[in-house]
């Protein structure tokens, strides 16, 4: 089987509604979608969410890449040399994280196809389901607790909240959340590097009667030693995710024991194939991995999907970024049912219709 011809599209999405993290307001995302079209009239599809924060890249830059790199490389080629096509893409677009996480997806996504099987099942098949938290972005106290009730009325039972901005007001939220709703759901926090090491441990110190489950990076990438600062003098384990961006930076922090947990997000490492190494070095220094996500269509998030459910130390999920999407095509590759995900029984990530 070989790759004859590529086609992309751009898809820009609104959010039905604008949230607030510690460092940005997001109000809308925009994806690039690739399909690779092969002589055996299969196709595979990737996403690639690009996010000059996160990603260090603009939508541009990966049509560019489309344009004058990738097609160049992939036609003619077979989907099958996934390992030599991502490492010549690693050279020919460094710091492009998400657009060799698009090739990566899409490549996957044809031997997922080719082998007449759902991508988790090709990758390993360890699980068939999992739940996923649900994410509540910085809001007026009054709005945290209502916006939580009704996630909590649809079946999910796993809150993430954001914070980062306000000390005080992260720690009423915690403890009213606990208060108003009981104890019959899981809490995590992510103050997306938004305090101080000291500020990390009184949080962690005024909720520990709210049993917060995950504290995710509480202080700025670029300090590793506040990380391992707030590691060593709190009880609830420590997840990097901003930190996380290489299998470089998976070693390094785990080898001098900084954190307790790994956030993988397949756009933020560049693809399933790099996420595959992250977790293995994760699993060797015993710590526990999440798959989060960024602001993606449901085509990404069915990637890492279908990542986590074939691995069996991934026990955590946090795949809500297509929830709220103006505009997403892709709807239809899995089910969300009271807060647990299914992945599609369709071959490679699922049955696409546009």
């Amino acid at each position: 089987m070989k790759i004859t011809h590529l086609e992309y599209f751009r898809l820009d999405m609104p959010l039905e509604d604008p949230y607030t993290i510690a460092y940005e307001t997001v109000s809308k995302t925009t994806n690039i979608i690739l399909k690779l079209n092969t002589d055996k009239g299969i196709t595979g599809w990737g996403c690639a969410a690009p996010d000059p924060e996160v990603t260090g890249e603009t939508p541009e830059d990966v049509i560019y890449h489309i344009e004058n790199v990738i097609t160049g490389l992939l036609e003619g080629q077979s989907p099958f040399q996934l390992a030599r096509i991502t490492h010549l893409l690693k050279q020919l677009c460094p710091k492009a994280s998400s657009t060799i996480a698009m090739v990566d997806i899409a490549l996957y996504d044809l031997m997922a196809r080719k082998a007449k099987l759902p991508l988790y099942q090709l990758l390993g098949g360890y699980r068939h389901e999992i739940p996923t938290s649900i994410t509540i972005g910085i809001l007026p106290l009054r709005e945290t607790i209502e916006q939580a009730r009704n996630y909590l009325k649809n079946g999910f039972t796993i809150i993430k909240l954001k914070g980062g901005l306000d000390l005080a007001e992260d720690i009423e939220k915690i403890m009213k959340l606990r208060e108003i709703h009981g104890e019959e759901f899981k809490l995590r926090f992510d103050a997306n590097q938004g305090y101080s090491p000291a500020e990390s441990i009184e949080f962690v110190h005024k909720t520990k009667s709210a049993r917060i489950e995950i504290l995710e990076q509480p202080t700025k990438q670029k300090n590793e030693a506040h990380l391992g600062e707030v590691t060593q003098n709190t009880h609830i384990p420590v997840m990097a995710d901003e930190s996380i961006k290489t299998l470089k930076d998976t070693f390094r922090l785990a080898s001098n024991n900084l954190i307790d947990m790994v956030n993988i997000k397949i756009m933020k490492v560049g693809g399933i194939l790099e996420s595959q190494h992250i977790n293995s070095v994760a699993k060797a220094a015993g710590m526990e991995v999440m798959v989060g996500c960024i602001d993606e269509c449901a085509l990404g998030i069915s990637a890492g999907l279908h990542f986590t459910l074939s691995r069996p130390n991934i026990e955590y999920e946090d795949l809500d970024g297509h929830l709220g999407l103006l505009n997403d095509p892709f709807t239809n590759l899995f089910d969300l049912k009271k807060g647990i995900l299914y992945p599609s029984k369709h071959d490679g990530l699922g049955k696409i219709k546009l």
